[in-house]
């Protein structure tokens, strides 16, 4: 059963989506849950069905306090690195938060301090807490959402399927097509260098 981290304080939890991914973006969500929240379904996004996701998404955005979902697009993850990228659609999706938190906790072992904020990382904790599921279901649809519109300019890549992860599927379809302005330059696509297309 996910917890809350404190119960007296506004707490946001964040967390981020698509980190490890050759396309599309980097998502992240911020969300501020009240006192009472309680769902049964809700866990980290990674271990819930797209089913079950889809079904939380409007639960957790009708119930939360308030919540903001913010994309950092490949060009600016290839100009400051996907970890400082991550951390930079945190921050954004923090800034979009209608209340002001008092306390920030994160998923993972990396963050920078938000605006004299005190914040917590916490290792495996959208499986732990409710605010970091929450934003990890957030950050997971969004983005979902988003592979899929692109996916109908490129669809060779079928990033509606693989959401821009490096499947097989994906790396054969780059090695065929090569790059698109969506792919990240700075991640290695495939064992050989390869070059945007002219």
């Amino acid at each position: 059963m996910l917890k809350s981290y404190y119960k007296l304080i506004n707490e946001t939890g964040t967390d981020e989506a698509g980190r490890g991914c050759l396309a599309g973006p980097v998502t992240a969500a911020a969300i501020i849950l009240p006192e009472n929240f309680k769902n049964d379904i809700l866990n980290d996004s990674k271990l819930l069905s797209e089913k079950k996701r889809e079904l939380l998404k409007p639960i957790i955005e009708e119930q939360a306090i308030c919540y903001g979902v913010t994309h950092i697009y490949p060009k600016k993850i290839d100009e400051i690195n996907i970890l400082n990228a991550s951390i930079l659609a945190m921050h954004k999706s923090i800034d979009k938060l209608t209340t002001k938190p008092e306390f920030i906790i994160v998923d993972g072992n990396r963050f920078k301090p938000y605006k004299k904020i005190k914040h917590e990382c916490i290792i495996k904790g959208d499986s732990k807490f409710l605010s970091i599921a929450a934003a990890s279901v957030l950050a997971k649809t969004y983005r979902d959402a988003y592979m899929e519109k692109i996916h109908k300019e490129f669809p060779m890549y079928n990033w509606k399927k693989n959401k821009g992860y490096p499947t097989k599927e994906h790396r054969e379809a780059i090695r065929e097509f090569g790059l698109t302005k969506y792919h990240r330059k700075s991640f290695k696509q495939l064992p050989e260098q390869l070059k945007f297309p002219l």
